[in-house]
């Protein structure tokens, strides 16, 4: 397999990834603003298929028509020299002070109606320009004090907010759905929709629950703890990931926005091989930020790095799953057996009935051994090129 990427690849950048400045909260930045036509042609450069961005990132907070309409010409012009797509567009709820307490959650209603309207008018940006994804990330939606925010409230108000969009795209005839974007914490102390699993059991609570679905991050899910593959998997099993956020991250503290590999990489290599197996054929986007000690080359071969890094894990995957041995591992530790039902055609819980204390045929599974740790070396010996 090519190490290279293509277009084919799917591979796209938040305009903010590689347009970050790197500041931080100890410190100034360190690199220049970078224009979005730069942006598109050196992605294209590099193979990548895609580019994403907050409305805030192309235009500027509070931009007026003509400066707005001058950047969104400059977008389409340079896309069209270079054949880049955007697959994805999102707003910012988040940066400006009159979202310190939540877009569509804040106490203060008129913010709330702002928000939503600020959202409206980049839904339709965003559909103009061929996005198929509109990607929600409540990050001010939340609170740090238990008594300031009523929170079944605050979940009325987010799913009023959503369903209105939902049903501004049906009234609007345009072709784009919703991805929600789960984070533990950070910017607020405590984010609604902190993980996978909330923002699925918030999206069946939906008037149009059809049209909404998850967008994981691996260090959003990193940061609470959990198994970013096992999140991917579950929204997968709900048909339910519409969008995914590759990067890296070690452990639980602050999101770090690593490089795609450069943090849990044995789990960014189950990740990979489960999008390649389980027919995904969504964007790779990778919301990462280039070091804050890189200068503007620096930028570009972090860039290139995502997308060398996922070619690797998908190559080594392969190789993995092709391995004779791995597939005796997998049969000895009933990898695949899992996907046999356990009632046979025809049974019903009366199959079942008779005396708890009788193992019957599961007596042998308590001398059985799985083999688990074997598969997981042939693994690691797949990803670190020692077979």
């Amino acid at each position: 397999m090519s190490l290279e990427p293509t277009p084919a690849d799917r591979f796209s950048f938040g305009l903010w990834t590689v347009g970050w400045r790197a500041a931080d909260p100890f410190g100034e930045p360190t690199r220049p603003a970078l224009d979005v036509v730069e942006a598109v042609h050196r992605l294209a450069e590099r193979g990548a298929w895609g580019l994403t961005f907050h409305d805030d990132d192309l235009v500027g907070f509070g931009a007026d028509a003509a400066t707005r309409d001058r950047q969104v010409a400059r977008l389409r012009d340079a896309c069209a020299e270079t054949g880049l797509t955007v697959p994805m567009v999102t707003t910012n709820l988040f940066s400006h002070p009159v979202f310190k307490d939540g877009g569509f959650t804040s106490n203060d209603r008129a913010v709330r109606r702002f928000a939503l309207r600020k959202v409206l008018a980049n839904i339709e940006l965003a559909a103009s320009l061929g996005a198929r994804t509109f990607v929600m990330w409540g990050g001010r939606e939340g609170a740090e004090y238990d008594s300031a925010k009523d929170v079944r409230a605050a979940l009325d108000r987010y799913r009023e907010a959503v369903d209105t969009c939902c049903v501004f795209v049906r009234e609007r005839g345009l072709d784009l759905r919703f991805a929600l974007e789960p984070k533990p914490n950070e910017p607020r102390g405590d984010i609604l929709l902190p993980t996978v699993g909330h923002a699925l059991a918030f999206i069946a609570e939906l008037e149009y629950g059809d049209m909404v679905g998850v967008n994981p991050e691996v260090g959003h899910e990193q940061m609470a703890g959990l198994n970013m593959a096992h999140g991917v998997a579950q929204a997968l099993w709900a048909g339910k990931l519409f969008h995914i956020d590759l990067n890296g991250q070690r452990g639980i503290k602050y999101d770090q926005d690593l490089v795609f590999g450069h943090g849990d990489l044995l789990n960014a290599f189950a990740l990979v091989d489960l999008l390649e197996t389980a027919g995904y054929d969504g964007p790779r986007h990778f919301d990462y930020k280039p070091s804050r000690t890189e200068d503007m080359g620096g930028v570009w071969d972090s860039a290139s790095a995502n997308m060398r890094t996922y070619l690797v894990l998908r190559e080594r995957a392969a190789a993995f799953r092709a391995d004779p041995e791995v597939v005796a591992a997998r049969a000895a530790a009933g990898v695949d057996d899992l996907a046999t039902p356990t009632l046979g055609s025809g049974e019903t819980w009366q199959d079942l009935v008779g005396d708890p204390a009788d193992l019957g045929e599961a007596a042998a599974a308590a001398d059985r051994g799985y083999g688990f740790v074997r598969l997981h070396q042939l693994a690691l010996e797949h990803l670190t090129g020692a077979r």
